[in-house]
């Protein structure tokens, strides 16, 4: 059968990708192993986080869906490092990973020009450098593009002390053959490993002892599009892990197959398992475990916190020492996961290989961790395999532009050793890449790609139109007895009057002290809370403008794409062998790589200009 283009993988990614593919007017399709594993939550039932939430952001204002989705099964909502500055808070949803799988099936099984396959992809098909299809369960499908995005399913296998099975996550059937496949038309390959916690019957659990976590129920969502606030949500539970966990978990440790070595994958720095923290950080005295749903009103909780590769009975007294776990039932035990992915430098900045053209790749095949991370990496190889089709320039979004920018320049730059997690402190332009304005940044980005549906441009210019006038009216004087009836509550003397902006220069003074002094249509707390932002670091985000002019005057200057990086003998070694590594297609990007200083820089300029290049 003949496609215009396949994606292999339906998580996060996979979906993504597809989704984007057919709805830029491809006939596509995606192969599943199982489709009961469509955009399914292995690890934490949960979208957001921070720097995460950012993505989610970003990633609905060009016209994708996990934040949509993510709406339609939150089970509770809250705003991360809400006491700490606009750039650093992210959204954080707890959702009924049921709900989701299902509202996720149901969009890809509606969506026009998109096909389901069940099947295991064995090998891809490859034909003078370019990409033709792939082989699924003995039979040929034929593309002119294919998006690899097949998570951790590749040679996976799952460890739970002794107990290794060779099975993808949450008990899937892996990926047996592509491996080999991609190793033998010359993909680096790499093993990373990833784990996830216990789940417990939530009736064996014992709340009244732990610290109850309640949502934030006067936020905004996850999609622009949504226009309501989560009213109705289910509470989460805080406990600690104690001295005698501590203890239990050191006197087993030889039986940790992180430690033992029967694990040989790199695990995530960010997201370590129990016995990792324990043994690293051996001076803290405790470590927060949370309780959280993995459906509404289901059976079985997420215990995020004590992701672990210990045997069952280690577990088992491990988790009952835990204040609030004693009498803890389990239905599911921890379990590590050891994966074959690629390494991103083989990859260009539109997510496409390097060494194949018509192959691109995304998610958790590219070294990261995360849902978000996934799902924003295949939205942008879904948008640039398309581009690809149609014979346009692919999109890549600048570190300026997006938190998805960052995520991708690292990778396909910098490279990782250990599965990549997006932070806020990644962004050097974070001050200027709030989740508040993602869709200032970047919906007329997805509209002219062709992403944005007329409803969702429509909601963009009405918001826009509101947000102005919001504007306008804050610089509007307001009367000496309105501003000292303002300011008297901060302890803050007033002695002439000022503008709403005026006003709101000052530290103490919020967008819901002043949202008083507009007319009532105009009284929109979440787009009036971004504009004070706006004004309050209005010389930051002046500074962070004028630095990414600069940096973007490097990325504008294009390196040839023959260019002998070995041959340059004024260069120093590690300069010469990263630079023929990544290939870097423009000043800038080379100037972000590893092991590549500002005084190589300043070489191969002086290089280009007397080769006249």
């Amino acid at each position: 059968m003949r496609y215009d283009a396949i994606v292999i993988g339906a998580g996060h990614a996979g979906v993504e990708a597809a989704l984007a593919l057919a709805r830029l007017g491809n006939q596509t399709l995606i192969v599943t192993i199982d489709v009961k594993s469509v955009s399914h939550m292995a690890c934490n039932p949960n979208i957001g986080g921070t720097g995460k939430g950012h993505l989610v952001r970003e990633l609905d204002a060009l016209g994708g869906q996990m934040g949509l989705n993510a709406d339609a099964s939150l089970l509770q909502i809250k705003m991360l490092n809400k006491n700490k500055g606009a750039a650093v808070q992210s959204l954080r949803g707890q959702t009924d990973k049921e709900v989701y799988h299902e509202v996720m099936l149901s969009t890809l099984r509606a969506q026009e020009r998109l096909d389901i396959l069940e099947g295991e992809c064995e090998d891809l098909l490859v034909e003078d450098g370019k990409v033709c299809g792939v082989v699924v369960s003995g039979k040929t499908y034929h593309s002119t593009v294919v998006v690899l995005c097949t998570g951790v399913y590749l040679s996976s296998r799952t460890i739970t002390g002794e107990e290794i099975h060779d099975a993808g996550p949450y008990g899937f059937a892996n990926s047996k053959n592509l491996s080999a496949a991609l190793a033998a038309k010359g993909l680096p390959l790499r093993r990373f490993k990833t784990g996830t916690p216990a789940r417990v019957y939530a009736n064996s659990i014992d709340y009244s002892v732990m610290e109850r976590e309640e949502g934030d129920y006067d936020i905004p969502c996850f999609s622009f599009l949504t226009q309501t606030k989560l009213l109705e949500q289910v509470p989460c539970y805080l406990t600690y892990t104690n001295a005698e966990t501590h203890r239990i978990i050191r006197e087993n440790i030889d039986r940790a197959p992180l430690y033992n070595g029967t694990i040989h994958g790199v695990g995530p720095r960010y997201c370590p398992s129990i016995e990792d923290k324990i043994m690293r950080f051996a001076d803290k005295e405790r470590h927060q475990i949370f309780i959280e749903p993995e459906v509404k009103d289901g059976e079985l909780m997420y215990v995020q916190g004590m992701s672990s590769s210990l045997p069952k009975d280690v577990q088992e007294e491990m988790y009952r020492s835990v204040k609030g776990l004693e009498k803890v039932r389990f239905a599911r035990y921890a379990y590590a996961i050891e994966y074959d992915c690629i390494d991103p430098l083989a990859l260009t900045p539109a997510l496409e290989v390097k060494a194949i053209s018509g192959l691109f790749s995304a998610g958790q095949f590219n070294g990261s961790s995360g849902y978000e991370e996934a799902a924003a990496q295949g939205l942008m190889a879904g948008i640039n395999a398309a581009r690809k089709i149609k014979g346009q320039p692919p999109v890549v979004l600048r570190r300026d532009q997006a938190y998805i920018g960052v995520l991708i320049d690292d990778l396909v730059t910098k490279g990782t050793n250990e599965p990549y997690r997006m932070m806020t402190a990644r962004a050097e332009y974070r001050l200027s890449l709030r989740q508040d304005n993602a869709d200032a940044r970047l919906t007329p980005i997805g509209r002219e790609i062709g992403l944005v549906s007329d409803e969702r441009w429509a909601a963009y210019l009405a918001r826009n139109e509101k947000k102005q006038a919001i504007r306008d009216a804050f610089k509007h004087a307001v009367p000496l007895a309105k501003v000292r009836e303002i300011f008297e509550k901060k302890g803050e003397p007033a002695t002439v009057g000022l503008t709403i902006e005026e006003m709101l220069k000052r530290a103490s003074i919020s967008a819901e002290d002043v949202l008083c002094l507009l007319e009532e249509p105009l009284r929109d707390v979440d787009l009036a809370k971004e504009i004070a932002v706006e004004i309050k670091y209005g010389g930051y985000l002046y500074k962070e403008k004028r630095h990414a002019d600069d940096q973007r005057k490097m990325e504008e200057k294009m390196l040839p794409i023959d260019i002998d990086y070995l041959s340059m003998e004024n260069l120093r070694l590690e300069a010469r062998q990263k630079l023929n590594k990544v290939r870097p297609l423009t000043l800038g990007q080379a100037s972000r790589i590893s092991g590549v200083s500002p005084a190589d820089i300043t070489v191969l300029i002086t290089y280009l200009v007397k080769a006249g290049k």
